[in-house]
């Protein structure tokens, strides 16, 4: 995936050179049709002094080195070079044409380049990589090990970078503008937001270096009265103790625990035990640690950041929604819920929704403005242009359905199977048709002897497994014409316990299975699925206006109780809508 990223805009000039001849030279944009995408640049400080005299040098020599931008809608987004374009503006006014190399990019690759570039220079701060070091490892959903490889750091290096982005606000300024050291600042992230802004002013104030730092940090790390899991066994253990008072005291001193592994060993399973109390109800549930900001966002239906009604539906049945229990320092075993992992496609689900409302809207302007030329008498000669949006294509239908898991699948399958093997072994005719075409295209080999051997020894009250081939020819040959007939038909309806899937799927496909008939909506498949799915599941076949008000407080039921009230609704016909995840 990752060489994808950085090879993709090198062969996608390949597949078309004389465009890319064009696109990689140099040419001179006005500074009024480039744009900064905000949040993009990874650096977000800017030293004043260094910036003044950066205008002063533009203002006199120009810009030297090209900006590289990329076509973005009506503009150029700035993927590298913001510092040059801020400069060049305050020099120069929005008119003046600079030197810019236009690429056609990606988000992905957008991002990157611009990490790249800034990696490669002097003075991005330690935060201002981590920053865009998390949006890497959200994009690759929180491989860590994949993000360090694309980096080209170590693992630890990543992690002490990401475990940055757990600073105050204040203490990130202040690494910024280097009045903190980094060693500092990796202490202060894994205290909570607020001691961290005690501790500051104190560190600056005084000079403490790193060293005294981190051990008083380390006395007072595992505070017993912030500890999330059970405290009972504490009380009267040895390793209970009470820091004694030093300049710190007001922010980290008090009762605390002196084995920070055993501390830290109850802290991880308590958080484990929260996350898995939540597995009935999410079909993802993720522990988040510091550096896992862009893994996850908060799934929304309306607002800016909402995807849609429809849309959000939809999502919450996807393999990606779930809810998130946190690991942060301060925060540890608190439950984020209805939470997407895939931020990438969130952010794609957002456009896709702000995209089909203007088109809407376009469209509704564009109907209003014929029906007014239609209500005004026309010029002689004149006719009446429809403009595109009048017709434009309808947006793109949310797809809501239970995600196809393993567990889903097997279930689904079996459904099939069993729903085939009794329409066939129902109609002799047909079934001795399908034997021919089974036959013929090589499925014989399906046919499941130890099936037909029960099925003879029921029909016939005999063992017909102590037989050889001889016994059981002459076996058949005793039995009346109706059960060899019946026999007969079995044959087709046996290969259906172990015909290739895709086979299957094609016979049910042309037999038209009807799966109203053999099932209906039950405990079996309501326990493998989530409480989200659950929701998703009894909303597609309607068990939520049937149940009415009620349909939202089940619920907040435990999942056993939830099911039985769901399969108890009065009056509802559980055959008569088969969901999405169950067709073939």
């Amino acid at each position: 995936m990752t060489e994808a990223i950085l090879e993709r805009p090198v062969s996608a000039q390949s597949e078309q050179p004389k465009q890319a001849q064009q696109a990689e030279q140099a040419t001179f944009l006005p500074l009024s049709s480039l744009r900064v995408k905000p949040g993009h640049n990874p650096r977000t400080y800017f030293d004043a002094k260094a910036q003044a005299d950066f205008v002063e040098d533009i203002r006199e020599n120009g810009i030297l080195q090209s900006i590289l931008v990329r076509p973005v809608e009506d503009h150029y987004q700035i993927v590298a070079g913001e510092r040059r374009y801020r400069a060049a503006l305050e020099a120069h006014g929005p008119e003046y044409q600079v030197p810019a190399l236009i690429r056609q990019m990606t988000d992905e690759q957008a991002d990157l380049f611009a990490l790249m570039e800034n990696l490669q220079r002097e003075g991005m701060s330690p935060i201002e990589e981590a920053a865009q070091a998390a949006k890497i490892l959200g994009r690759l959903k929180g491989d860590r090990e994949e993000a360090a490889r694309l980096l080209k750091w170590s693992l630890p290096v990543l992690n002490s970078r990401l475990a940055l982005l757990q600073c105050s606000d204040a203490v990130r300024t202040a690494l910024n503008e280097r009045k903190l050291k980094l060693g500092h600042a990796e202490l202060l992230a894994a205290l909570a937001k607020p001691k961290q802004d005690i501790l500051l002013p104190k560190i600056l104030q005084h000079n403490i270096s790193v060293q005294i730092l981190k051990a008083e940090i380390d006395k007072a790390a595992c505070k017993l009265d912030a500890a999330v899991f059970d405290k009972t066994d504490c009380a009267g253990c040895p390793h209970n103790s009470s820091v004694q008072g030093t300049m710190f005291s007001e922010a980290i001193s008090g009762g605390h625990c002196t084995n920070k592994e055993c501390y830290g060993e109850k802290t991880e399973a308590k958080i484990n035990q929260v996350a898995e109390g939540l597995k009935d109800d999410y079909p993802t549930i993720r522990i988040v640690r510091v550096g896992d900001n862009e893994t996850r966002t908060k799934l929304e239906a309306a607002g800016n950041k909402g995807v849609g009604e429809e849309q959000a539906q939809a999502c919450r049945a996807c393999a990606n929604f779930g809810a998130a229990v946190s690991a942060l320092p301060g925060s540890e075993s608190q439950v984020f819920h209805s939470q997407c992992f895939d931020t990438a496609c969130n952010s794609k689900k957002i456009a896709t929704r702000i995209k089909g409302e203007q088109e809407a809207e376009a469209a509704t302007k564009a109907q209003q403005a014929i029906a007014q030329a239609g209500a005004q008498p026309a010029a002689q000669g004149a006719t009446t242009a429809t403009p595109a949006t009048a017709s434009a294509k309808p947006a793109e239908k949310a797809v809501t359905s239970v995600s196809e898991t393993d567990r889903v699948k097997a279930y689904r399958e079996n459904v099939w199977r069993v729903a085939m093997t009794k329409e066939i072994a129902n109609e002799p005719v047909l079934s001795r048709q399908y034997l021919i075409a089974l036959c013929m295209n090589g499925c014989a080999r399906n046919i499941s002897d130890t099936k037909l051997k029960t099925v003879f020894g029921k029909m016939t009250k005999t063992d017909a497994t102590k037989y050889d081939l001889g016994e059981q020819v002459k076996s058949v040959q005793e039995q009346e014409a109706q059960v060899q007939q019946g026999l007969l038909t079995m044959l087709a309806a046996t290969a259906m316990e172990a015909l290739e899937l895709h086979k299957l799927k094609q016979l049910a496909t042309f037999h038209q299975l009807d799966l109203t008939k053999h099932w209906k909506l039950d405990k079996e498949l309501l326990d493998i699925l989530t409480k989200s799915e659950i929701k998703v599941l009894a909303t597609e076949v309607g068990l939520d206006k049937a149940a009415g008000d009620k349909f939202n407080k089940l619920f907040s039921e435990k999942k056993d109780d939830l099911i039985k009230a769901l399969l108890a609704v009065e009056g509802f016909n559980y055959s008569a809508v088969i969901p999405k995840v169950m067709q073939y």
